[in-house]
């Protein structure tokens, strides 16, 4: 019998993907793969419930099995906020995923792998006596600092918030702006979501190993000091656990687009010259936080440049929590964008309204540069297609991951105005001129294609990351099940 890795993947579609692609691999090293997936938000997140209905589809060789749900689920409003929700879902499904587990072959279950901010399921695999990992979706500068974090701020001292853009010194990464940590979840210190988040940071230490979607020699500095026993969060009785860079782990061309049909945009852009459209796309819910104001700068941005363009619209939010849950909500454009925008660009330019393929594009010889919210698996898609980013943080942890682009890793310029809440046309010209144009812009060019030759390097048989993978499944192995 097969020996199985058992996956628990988190309520976010951009923790779900990498994951998923995680299982191919292990697949191939010849193990069996079950996916245990809380049921709970399928009806109320279309996003969430149609990535798992994919991963099911396309991914017949994976167990995917959906825990039953338990009675009066929480909602979002019962808590105030999506992190705290979040937790409280995981720690009341610990007891299905008990029954999950118990319910399988005795011994069969070689690790459970648990999804970053799930960290309440490390209880339930330790009852039952099986090897517990977390996996990052994010990258090993992040990693690096979730694991200080806790420990860097004593009672009594100036809040994150209160500190502004102050640069905090972490090891293995570089200084960090403490408005650029988190900052709608580390704001206020005596608030409960601020003890949560740290709470789940703290438990970074417990498991037997933490797998994160990177590659050694993109993140060489954080890795380094990720496995420095000298580095120990927290003090003397604290030891990070063993570190493995298992990524990049991308999409393949064609995942998630749900039909065999090809995509408009990608019939579009084989009609343009190599390396000369720009690509803006910014998430699911990136998209949406765009004001109309942003958009017409945006708009009057890329026409005044006179490069080639491909744009991915959403509707802006306006004050409606719900529409995080829309991906499909109508999008006006003729109303959004300036006047004659879409005649006068009609040809160079092609706006498309909610999606578009975005492995598919970044890889298309045509894509040139590309405009991000600095996402991580974004970024690891547009660095193993070579295609330099021009980055535009929104959220969460992507301020953090736009430092790790710009002045680690060297793979993207920043788009600097989201600072001031605004970035104006005569910003958006001049970076896509700078990127697409300028000599600068070559070097960029250069360095990104050669963190996606080192990332194809890592992913093949002898490369960084493969060794990690054996690395992993020899150390669970010789955990063993009690």
């Amino acid at each position: 019998m097969k020996k199985t890795i058992v996956l628990y993947p988190g309520l976010f579609v951009s923790h779900l993907v990498p994951m998923m692609e995680l299982a191919d691999v292990l697949l191939e090293e010849g193990y069996a793969v079950t996916a245990a997936v809380i049921d709970l938000t399928l009806d109320q997140d279309a996003a969430l419930a149609a990535a798992v209905d994919r991963v099911a589809a396309a991914r017949p060789s994976v167990a995917v099995r959906r825990l039953p749900r338990i009675q009066d689920p929480p909602a979002v409003a019962d808590y105030g906020d999506a992190f705290l929700w979040y937790i409280e879902v995981v720690r009341r499904y610990n007891k299905r995923l008990r029954e999950f587990l118990c319910a399988l072959p005795p011994r069969s279950v070689h690790a459970v792998v648990v999804d970053a901010p799930s960290v309440a399921a490390l209880d339930v695999a330790r009852e039952v006596g099986v090897p517990a990992y977390t996996f990052f979706a994010s990258n090993a500068s992040a990693v690096a600092m979730f694991l200080q974090l806790p420990w860097m701020r004593a009672e009594g001292q100036p809040s994150f918030k209160e500190l502004g853009d102050a640069p905090i010194e972490f090891h293995g990464v570089p200084p960090m702006p403490a408005s650029h940590l988190m900052r709608e979840t580390l704001q206020e210190p005596e608030s409960e979501l601020y003890k949560a988040m740290m709470d789940t940071m703290r438990r970074n230490v417990e498991p037997a190993g933490i797998l994160v979607n990177t590659f050694a020699s993109l993140e060489a500095r954080a890795v380094a000091a990720l496995r420095d026993p000298q580095v120990r969060p927290g003090g003397e009785e604290r030891r990070t656990p063993p570190i493995y860079c298992v990524g990049p782990l991308v999409a393949g061309a064609g995942a998630g687009a749900g039909t065999k049909e090809k995509h408009e945009c990608l019939a579009w852009l084989d009609t343009q010259p190599e390396r000369s459209v720009v690509f803006l796309c910014f998430g699911s819910i990136g998209a949406a936080t765009h004001s109309e104001e942003q958009l017409r700068e945006v708009a009057v941005g890329l026409q005044k440049s006179g490069h080639r363009f491909l744009w991915v619209v959403r509707a802006p939010l306006r004050g409606d929590t719900q529409r995080l849950f829309d991906p499909r909500a109508d999008v006006d454009l003729d109303a959004l964008l300036p006047d004659g925008f879409l005649a006068s660009t009609e040809g160079r330019g092609l706006v498309v309204k909610h999606w578009a393929p975005q492995v598919e594009v970044l890889r298309h010889r045509a894509t040139g540069a590309f405009v991000t919210h600095c996402g991580w698996n974004s970024a690891l898609e547009g660095i193993t297609a070579g295609v330099p980013m021009l980055c535009w943080p929104m959220y969460a942890e992507q301020k953090m991951n736009k430092v790790v682009m710009v002045e680690e890793a060297g793979v993207g310029v920043e788009m600097c105005g989201w600072e001031q809440g605004l970035v104006t046309a005569e910003e958006v010209e001049a970076k896509v001129r700078l990127v697409m144009e300028s000599e600068e812009g070559e070097r960029l060019r250069a360095r990104v294609v050669a963190h996606g030759d080192a990332a194809a390097v890592a992913s093949k048989a002898g490369g960084s990351s493969r060794a990690a993978f054996g690395q992993f499944l020899a150390d669970a192995a010789s955990l063993g099940r009690v």
